[in-house]
């Protein structure tokens, strides 16, 4: 028998012996069964009694794990990745794998998932690239089937991403924000808190806060549905309308719709829409779906 075959049956045996010296450790000092004796766990990892593991599970590296989360069989989690309490990783998930840049060099970097988070078959979330960056998840997300998160993307809290959604690097998208079905966003794009990106979009440029996006990415509206169900006030959503109105309506430039409504909000909601607004952007703000139809 070749040596290199003989080592690999020498480590499974080792493993399984670990794994079974674990459960029996557990049954003896009355601790759940939570880690199934097939998933690798590296010893580096720390994860929390209550946490469940499934068959044929990945933990490798660093991994901290927070109470009560629940890992499916065959879930990978790498690197210096933390998973905060309450979270569900499915099957086939992979979190904290090495960015899809050319420019990445090694350097460590990490990933942060925030508590009670759901992440469904097949989703990718990618670690930083740039040393000691990191990609960020926000708590109580829903991450669908096959979405992929680039590297250093920052999600909200509450955010809905939907099955196949991809993000490239460095997208930022706010609270309770949804990003539909297939949809690709662009890198360095920023998604404002409780925008609807529609199904099949292709977004190359910021959506602002509460409104919604076209297949072209274009904004058509404000998310009026979106907006009662947050519980917006009524006055807040006039305001959001209002401003739709003086920012793609108008004919004003962005830097004179931003200072006529900093003088007009006055609600929480439209001061962060104005904030987003403000803030200093990459690759601009997007259109408006009405206006280009007219022109053209």
């Amino acid at each position: 028998m070749p040596a290199s075959v003989r080592t690999s049956s020498a480590d499974n045996v080792r493993h399984f012996l670990k794994a079974g010296l674990r459960h029996l450790c557990a049954a003896i000092f009355g601790k759940p069964l939570s880690i199934h004796p097939t998933a690798i766990i590296d010893p580096l990892a720390a994860i929390d009694s209550t946490t469940t593991v499934g068959p044929y599970a990945v933990i490798s590296g660093p991994v901290r794990i927070g109470p009560a989360c629940r890992i499916a069989a065959s879930a990978i989690i790498l690197g210096n990745t933390e998973i905060g309490a309450g979270c569900e990783i499915h099957s086939h998930a992979v979190i904290g794998d090495l960015p899809q840049d050319r420019a990445f060099d090694g350097g460590p970097s990490f990933c942060r998932v925030g508590e009670n988070c759901t992440i469904r078959e097949g989703v990718t979330v990618h670690r930083g690239s740039a040393a000691d960056s990191g990609t960020f998840i926000g708590g109580g997300c829903l991450l669908m089937t096959n979405s992929h998160v680039g590297h250093n993307c920052e999600i909200g809290c509450g955010v809905t991403i939907v099955s196949g959604a991809l993000l490239a690097g460095h997208v930022r998208v706010g609270p309770r924000a949804t990003i539909s079905g297939n949809a690709a966003i662009h890198q360095f794009v920023r998604v404002g808190e409780l925008a609807m990106v529609c199904g099949l979009a292709r977004v190359v440029q910021d959506v602002p806060p509460f409104y919604m996006t076209d297949r072209e990415g274009k904004v058509v509206g404000e998310n009026r549905v979106g907006l009662m169900r947050a519980g917006l006030t009524s006055d807040e959503r006039r305001e959001i309308k209002a401003a739709f109105r003086v920012i793609y309506r108008s004919g004003l430039s962005h830097q004179a719709a931003v200072e006529y409504l900093s003088a007009y909000v006055s609600s929480a909601a439209g001061h962060r829409l104005l904030e987003f607004l403000a803030e200093r952007s990459k690759r601009g703000l997007s259109g408006d779906s009405h206006r280009l139809r007219r022109a053209a």
